[in-house]
């Protein structure tokens, strides 16, 4: 035997027991799927979640002003749709921004004349400036689009019908807190409450 061919036999059992010791490693050639590692510094790609989404998520954490700039950034990404308009409105009447709320719902109202959210949570603005007669239209109009479905509407109808009977009734000593509550299409209803935290 050659000296050249004794190592050409040598370089082969060399390979053959590198790939031996590859198999006992993974359990077998081929059995790892994964694939070689990314490069190292390769950014974690993730589906970057919608900001309409993220306000969404905000409100119902009670951080009105950061969903607010959620959805002024969705605004940016799908334009100015009648349901982010309607998320921009509630969020500034949660803020207390009611002039604001006002006009942002009522151009809500105008693009999508049968946004259930937008008409209630105008109500609830109107019913705060002291405005209620159009607020009790207002919500009238709510629950019939929503069929009557709503327990919150309802309340919101019922308070704004028990305000209009009572003539004493004066908007600057309405200490109201705001309550929210989902409605079947992701948006968010404004339900009025007492100061102390009870339906009134």
């Amino acid at each position: 035997m050659t000296a050249k061919r004794a190592g050409t036999i040598a370089g082969n059992l060399g390979l053959v027991l590198a790939l031996l010791a590859a198999c006992q490693s993974t359990g077998g050639l081929g059995n790892d799927r994964r694939g070689p590692p990314p490069p190292p510094g390769t950014p974690h790609v993730t589906t970057p979640v919608p900001q309409k989404i993220v306000g969404h998520r905000l409100m119902a954490a009670g951080e009105y002003e950061l969903a607010l700039r959620a959805y002024y950034r969705a605004a940016a990404e799908e334009g100015m749709t009648p349901e982010i308009l309607a998320s921009i409105g509630s969020a500034n009447m949660m803020l207390g921004r009611l002039g604001q709320a006002e006009r942002v719902l009522r151009r809500a109202t105008e693009l999508d004349p049968k946004s259930v959210a937008a008409w209630n949570n105008l109500g609830v603005v109107l019913l705060e400036k002291g405005e209620v007669a159009e607020a009790r239209r207002v919500f009238q109009l709510a629950f019939a689009l929503d069929r009557g479905r709503s327990a919150e509407i309802r309340e919101n109808l019922r308070l704004a019908i028990a305000k209009l009977r009572n003539s004493s009734y004066d908007a600057a000593d309405n200490n109201n807190q705001y309550g929210l509550s989902e409605h079947e299409d992701g948006q968010y209803l404004v339900l009025t409450r007492t100061g102390n935290g009870t339906e009134q």
